[in-house]
């Protein structure tokens, strides 16, 4: 076999070394592949928090634009009853009898008229009551003169309506003074067909007329 010459073994020694540098250059990009990724795209998302049971919901926002329930509306108030007035109320002297026998006393009551639109009240209670018996000029008994133990009643008169007085006022038939309460003899009112008028205020109101009565 010829010797080849020097020239030729230069040759393969030069192909054999760059052979290798080309190796070890395959290797050393594989490993910075390997390790930098450069394939890989950079995630820019950013990662949501996912839901947890542990969560506290929100409180749904109040509505403040819904009307607040009002009050229920009371039922229309009375007008408070004033006191009566004297043009409306009309009193009246009111006997049980027009004539009475030797013994017999009269019983005197009192009959008050609301002529006015509305009712009004007033006191009603013995308080207010005076009756008066006179023969012409001559008073012969006020009620008020020995009277024991006096009352008010305010009471309401209803319009249009007409009320007596339950318990009447007895006179006995004498001549009164508040000289002469304890006493037990005073002067007795003549009888034999004489005439009396008996007359009646109550609350300030004094009746208009007087109820004649005979006594015998």
């Amino acid at each position: 076999m010829p010797r080849r010459s020097a020239a030729v073994y230069r040759r393969r020694r030069l192909v054999v070394i760059l052979g290798l540098i080309l190796v070890v250059a395959a290797i050393g990009v594989g490993a910075w592949l390997l390790i930098a990724r450069p394939w890989a795209a950079a995630d820019t998302t950013t990662p949501q928090p996912s839901s947890s049971s542990s969560e506290t919901p929100t409180t749904p926002a109040t509505d403040t634009t819904s009307p607040s329930p009002s009050a229920t509306p009371s039922g229309e108030q009375t007008p408070a009853v004033v006191a009566c007035e004297a043009k409306d109320i009309e009193v009246t002297a009111v006997t049980d009898a027009e004539s009475y026998p030797s013994g017999a006393l009269p019983k005197l009551s009192i009959s008050l008229t609301n002529k006015g639109a509305k009712d009004c009240t007033m006191d009603v209670g013995s308080t207010t009551q005076v009756f008066t018996v006179s023969s012409g000029a001559d008073v012969w008994w006020r009620s008020t003169d020995c009277q024991e133990n006096p009352s008010s009643m305010i009471a309401t008169l209803k319009a249009g309506t007409t009320v007596t007085s339950k318990d009447p006022v007895v006179w006995d038939r004498t001549r009164s003074s508040v000289e002469t309460c304890d006493q037990e003899n005073r002067q007795r009112a003549p009888g034999g067909g004489a005439s009396y008028h008996v007359e009646v205020s109550i609350g300030g109101f004094p009746s208009l007329s007087t109820a004649q009565i005979l006594l015998y």
